[in-house]
């Protein structure tokens, strides 16, 4: 039987994991095995920058936090060697990262995640992952509700270019003979 200490160690990285999971808006379980330690550091630096958390825990450890989090449905996932990577920002960057450096490396692969509460299958965290990001997102809608003030615009000056000159002539001179205000 471990000792109290190894214990008491243990139980502050379950409580640790757990608080991660609970406060991410993101997170996304993947399975590392195989990558190069090139591929790994860049991986992370990317994730980093992110501000996305990527570490490696055991298996049971992760099982626990899942399970205090409330996600005990993708505990089914958890086998082999893998990681977990955790945000309270973006939570479309964990997906996205992963899913690029998934498709770079074969035996690196998404299993599970969970957003905002839900959790969900590796067919969802790569649908997750295909989302534009807010930036991109924010950029689109403000540009679909600028559209149509340019399309006024256009119109109007277009009116304005078309009205003969003739017809601005007299109100120009009337605005001349009228009479300065003191």
């Amino acid at each position: 039987m471990p000792s109290a200490s190894v214990l008491e160690k243990n139980k502050a990285i379950v409580a640790e994991l757990s608080e991660k999971v609970k406060n991410a808006t993101a997170g996304v379980i993947v399975t590392y095995q195989g990558i190069t330690v090139e591929d790994d550091t860049a991986l992370r630096s990317a994730l980093r920058k992110a501000g996305v958390d990527y570490k490696v825990y055991k298996n049971t450890f992760t099982g626990m936090a899942l399970d205090n989090a409330g996600y005990s449905d993708i505990k089914g996932e958890l086998n082999g060697m893998n990681a977990i990577a955790t945000t309270t920002g973006d939570e479309v960057a964990p997906a996205k990262i992963l899913k690029e450096y998934a498709d770079k490396i074969d035996s690196f692969t998404i299993k599970a995640g969970f957003v905002d509460g839900k959790s969900m299958t590796a067919d969802e965290v790569l649908a997750l992952a295909a989302v534009p990001s807010k930036q991109i997102l924010v950029g689109k809608l403000l540009g679909g509700m600028r559209s149509p003030l340019n399309k006024l615009a256009m119109v109007l000056q277009a009116i304005i270019d078309k009205e003969p000159a003739a017809e601005a002539a007299p109100a120009a001179e009337a605005a001349a003979e009228a009479p300065a205000a003191e």
